[in-house]
């Protein structure tokens, strides 16, 4: 069973939740979807097994041995990623699209294209289980092919291992990542907050697994910070056929467990945090 946690904004928990779930006693693979800005690495600290290349796209780099100075790439150049600096021709890797151009107008063929290939996929152990996340390098591009291959490795470390758990730690945001996340899942569980974007980034992540076919779960997290949004989004998920999972309060023992390197249900399973973690996810995944 795949089971993808995911929120229509960032801040709502999402990763604080994966990791409970992932620490309440069963053995599973957890992957780290959220390839732009992963983190459940740290928290899990897992033991390395397998480090695989991602290659994102192109950069252009310019060879000055060949180059003329004619400054033609810069003035095709649409994304102002070449500029001219005393009649030296630099190209920014930051505006770089890797789109070729420069390339092939070059008349002294002094540009070549090389390979993004500093983003990684790692497969390895963690004290529950198996991870595997990705992490894309600063400025690299496709982070949705990234969380595919992502994917692909968990299911793949599941089978071999024979662990019938896959949890799905997405991005935020409803974008090409999350719908790489999503895709072929088995449950779908939208993080919220009791805020007005929360609210309105949950109907959009909603509106998002619907058109996958998705009937997903919502979870409010830090549901009595905000009690009268809180009302106002169970309000509508009623109204609009969604399950709300459940509601976590807001406990301070969430950031404690996370400085000591812990999810809040292995901090302490007697919270009250932490035994409705447990409930909800009985609710969700029907154990």
């Amino acid at each position: 069973m795949e089971i993808a946690v995911i929120s229509g904004k960032g801040g709502t928990g999402k990763s604080s939740l994966s990791a409970a779930f992932a620490t309440l006693g069963e053995k599973v693979v957890i992957a780290d979807c959220d390839v732009d800005a992963a983190n459940l690495y740290l928290l899990f600290n897992p033991a390395v097994d397998e480090e695989i290349v991602y290659t994102a796209g192109h950069k252009a780099v310019i060879d000055y041995d060949m180059c003329t100075g004619c400054n033609l790439c810069a003035e095709y150049c649409r994304f102002d990623a070449i500029s001219v600096n005393d009649q030296v021709v630099l190209i920014s890797e930051t505006f770089c699209d890797g789109c070729f151009l420069c390339s092939r107008v070059c008349p002294a063929g002094a540009i070549r294209m090389v390979p993004n290939n500093r983003s990684r996929l790692y497969s390895g152990t963690f004290r529950n289980g198996m991870m595997v996340y990705g992490r894309l390098a600063p400025g690299e591009e496709n982070s949705g092919k990234l969380v595919n291959m992502v994917r692909d490795k968990a299911k793949q470390v599941a089978g071999e291992t024979g662990t019938p758990t896959i949890i799905i730690d997405g991005p935020p945001g409803i974008g090409c990542p999350v719908i790489s996340s999503i895709t072929g899942a088995d449950r779908i569980v939208i993080v919220t907050e009791p805020t007005v974007s929360g609210s309105g980034d949950m109907q959009r992540a909603v509106e998002v697994a619907r058109k996958f076919g998705f009937s997903p779960f919502v979870v409010i997290n830090k549901y009595d910070l905000n009690n009268s949004m809180s009302d106002k989004i169970k309000e509508w998920c009623g109204k609009n056929n969604v399950r709300v999972a459940g509601e976590i309060e807001f406990d301070p023992a969430i950031t404690r467990a996370m400085l000591e390197g812990k999810s809040v249900t292995e901090y302490d399973r007697n919270l009250g945090v932490s035994r409705k973690i447990k409930g909800i996810w009985a609710e969700i995944s029907g154990k």
